[in-house]
């Protein structure tokens, strides 16, 4: 039997080089077809199959001829005997393994292809090794056990490929143990199988991939169904061995994400891709069992995902497309879904969820002896409950519903999702600035924030449409108003603390636009529609801005909420929204706010030349990246280190003599049309003065927020950004056409420039 084993390491040497075989296909037949018998199934281990060597001993076939290539060899570490039955079976399984890796392999000749393609279809014909492989991967020997199931799985595929019927052995015997959850491994390496082939499907290039899944899913659409209901309504406390338990969730669980993943990209249409939606309470069960931490972040990702429709995303060779079209069933699911999370958060959901437990890090969450363990909450936890939040009624109020519908939900939602985040966030989350809450909590997802922020924006653009419809009065548009800070959602709020936390650093925001991993275009351009037409609501919040951080950062939140609090009860105090319903009348707030004040403003605020020291260095700091420009001269990098010297002097200029220095600097390196806009922003470099300060931008002079205000610092932003655009662009470096993003970058700079204009 030494004979036979050194036949199929010199064929495994072969097809793993893919070298071209000379033998007729019935020869290597022989050697590939393993010798078990449906009798063997379960209970058969390596020491009871000794007759399977006489066998392949009886009809040996003389006509192969496999000699060693010349090429080096690959060394098989073998610490085992020849005669070993188990090993000749691990062998058979390892050459069809990689006979099937090469035949899906496009780097494979072609003539060896066809070779290794016949010789397979040949195997599948004559030897019934569907039932075979099926009895191997119930053995106790897990090694061969594993082998047999990713032999078959590979089986399975090329079989749909290729247009073969299905085994029915292997439908039959996965209908039969998928019909009902019982603690045996046959489970697990049922859906293994099909999650396998399901992922090959989707890793497929062909244009026929919705086909072949339909004619995979057919037998087994009514039985996920059954096993669905079978696995979710037992009783976690019941079970005595719970890992088998937990393998089962684990395995269905991915595989039920594929499932709702080939509804979405390959737009198929069975019952079980709606199990999900159909009975979204047996997910939401599982999160209240006393089950390990990690199932249920597991799951709540999963739900976060289904509602962002992101299921799969990883699968889908290529870019996933941005906007997809409309599917109506698809969104009355979802609904469906949505509605399903926030009755859960009505009943409790949110205080069921494990947020502290150990860190989870990619060497494990066990802390080696002498390592500090720092406390703390279970970020993916928080991020995952707040996007299944905001998702959910974002997804409520585009199905219909009445502006004081929306408002009652989502002040009682939100405050309910803002109290269970309040004692997990630190420093803790203060009841002034109240908006800042997504930019904590996503600060280390930049992905899961830009989804946050585009969703929050969903929310405020529906409510804003329909409360304008409905509201004409100026008191019930500031309470609008004032409800958007109140409950966290304001875009403008959110938008300035992503530039906050990012430095208003152009080149972040050009990562963002480039990379393809996050849906920040999507929320940049309907953002900044958004401030062309609310322009005159984004400069009042910059104020805010800017007079809460003279305070010791003291939010704009504070200010609106304690203020209108203040008008309610004192009807003859001017409000501050209505002042500065129009910015240039924000000075009278900064009197009032003075003078309902325990102390002097002016105690208060630091002196002018020290402010403008700080606030510069907090805003204009050392930039060591490297610019994403590729240059094709060192005159072009010079060029732009000028203007960012520039950009950067006048941002911390304090005296007239740094203004003169601006402008004579400006003279020697700026083109005209840059030299025009710079006279028009000019005024915001202001002059030395002992005035005390004021938030009015008509005193541009002797305005200290002005001068560094963050009304100024966001389109100083916006225009080292489209600088930086456009030189990519001009060298054919931007992965995209920028010119309509261009086109409302400049809008925005033209209303700032119009705004800053004196009357």
């Amino acid at each position: 039997m030494k004979a036979f084993f050194e036949v199929l390491e010199q064929l495994y040497r072969k097809v793993l080089l893919g070298a071209t075989l000379e033998n007729d296909s019935h020869d290597y037949i022989f050697y590939l077809n393993p010798a078990f018998s449906d009798q063997d199934c379960s209970t058969t281990t390596s020491s009871d199959c000794s007759n399977i060597l006489d066998v392949h001993g009886k009809h040996q076939p003389s006509s192969v001829n496999l000699a060693t290539p010349s090429v080096a060899p690959v060394c098989l570490q073998r610490h085992f005997q020849m005669n070993s039955t188990r090993e000749i079976m691990l062998l058979q399984l390892t050459v069809i393994k990689v006979m099937m890796t090469r035949i899906l392999s496009v780097e494979t000749e072609l003539h060896a292809k066809e070779k290794y393609r016949d010789i397979i279809k040949m195997l599948l014909k004559s030897s019934d090794i569907d039932s075979k492989l099926t009895c191997m991967f119930q053995n106790s020997d897990k090694l061969l056990s594993h082998m047999a199931a990713k032999c078959l799985a590979l089986l399975l595929y090329f079989q749909l490929k290729e247009k073969i019927t299905l085994s029915n052995s292997w439908i039959s015997f996965c209908q039969k143990n998928l019909s009902e959850y019982t603690e045996s491994d046959k489970v697990v390496h049922c859906l293994w199988m099909l999650t396998f082939v399901i992922k090959e499907i989707f890793k497929d290039t062909c244009s026929q991939k919705t086909e072949i899944l339909k004619q995979f899913l057919t037998p087994f659409d009514t039985i996920f169904e059954v096993f669905y209901n079978s696995l979710f309504s037992q009783h976690f406390e019941n079970h005595q061995d719970t890992s088998k338990l937990i393998n089962s969730l684990i395995c269905f669980l991915e595989l039920l994400e594929l499932l709702i993943a080939s509804r979405i990209h390959l737009k198929l249409h069975f019952t079980c891709q709606r199990m999900l939606f159909l009975k979204p309470s047996c997910v939401f069960n599982v999160i209240t069992w006393p089950i390990q931490a990690f199932v249920k972040r597991k799951f709540i990702i999963f739900i976060k995902k289904c509602l962002l429709c992101k299921v799969g995303e990883d699968l889908c060779r290529g870019s996933v497309p941005t906007f997809m079209a409309p599917d109506h069933p698809l969104d009355v699911d979802l609904l469906a879904l949505a509605d399903a999370v926030l009755q859960a958060v009505d009943l409790g959901f949110l205080r069921t969820l494990s947020v502290y437990g150990k860190p989870s890090c990619f060497g494990g969450d066990e802390v080696q002896p002498g390592c500090e363990c720092v406390p703390g909450p279970d970020h993916v936890i928080l991020r995952a409950a707040s996007l299944l939040i905001i998702r959910s009624l974002e997804i409520k109020f585009q199905n219909g519903a009445s502006a004081n519908e929306m408002k009652v939900d989502l002040q009682r939602f939100m405050s309910e999702l803002l109290t269970f985040l309040k004692p997990h966030l630190q420093p803790s989350l203060r009841s002034h600035n109240l908006c800042e809450w997504l930019s904590r909590v996503f600060i280390e997802q930049d992905d899961d924030m830009l989804e946050a922020a585009k969703t929050a924006m969903g929310i405020y653009l529906k409510l804003t449409r329909e409360c304008e419809a409905t509201e004409s009065l100026t008191q019930e548009k500031e309470m609008w108003n004032h409800h958007t800070h109140e409950n966290g959602y304001n875009p403008h709020c959110i938008f300035l603390f992503l530039l906050k936390n990012i430095g208003f650093d152009s080149t972040v925001l050009l990562d963002f636009l480039i990379s393809s991993e996050t849906c920040f275009l999507e929320y940049f351009v309907r953002y900044l529609k958004l401030l062309q037409k609310d322009w005159d609501n984004f400069f009042t919040i910059c104020k805010y801005f800017d007079i809460t951080e003279s305070k010791d950062n003291v939010n704009i939140c504070c200010c609106i909420s304690s203020l209108v609090q203040d008008r309610s009860s004192n009807q003859t105090e001017p409000s501050p929204l209505a002042v500065l319903g129009n910015h240039r009348d924000a000075h009278a707030w900064v009197s009032w706010a003075s003078e309902a004040s325990s102390e002097p403003l002016n105690h208060a605020v630091m002196s002018e030349e020290a402010q403008a020291t700080l606030q510069a260095n907090n805003l204009s700091p050392q930039r060591t990246s490297q610019s994403l420009v590729d240059y094709e001269t060192s005159d072009d990098s010079e060029e732009e280190s000028t203007d960012q010297r520039l950009a950067n002097s006048r941002l911390t200029s304090l005296h007239q003599e740094a203004m003169k220095k601006i402008q004579d600097t400006i003279g020697t390196s700026r083109d005209k049309k840059e030299l025009i806009l710079e006279s028009q922003s000019r005024s915001l470099v202001p002059k030395e003065s002992n005035t005390p300060f004021s938030v009015d931008c008509d005193i541009g002079p002797n305005n200290i927020v002005s001068k560094v205000g963050i009304s100024y610092r966001t389109v100083k932003c916006f225009e080292e950004l489209q600088g930086a655009i456009y030189r990519l662009q001009k060298k054919n470096l931007f992965p995209y056409n920028p010119t309509a993003l261009l086109k409302l970058l400049k809008h925005i700079e033209t209303i700032y420039n119009r705004s800053m204009t004196p009357l």
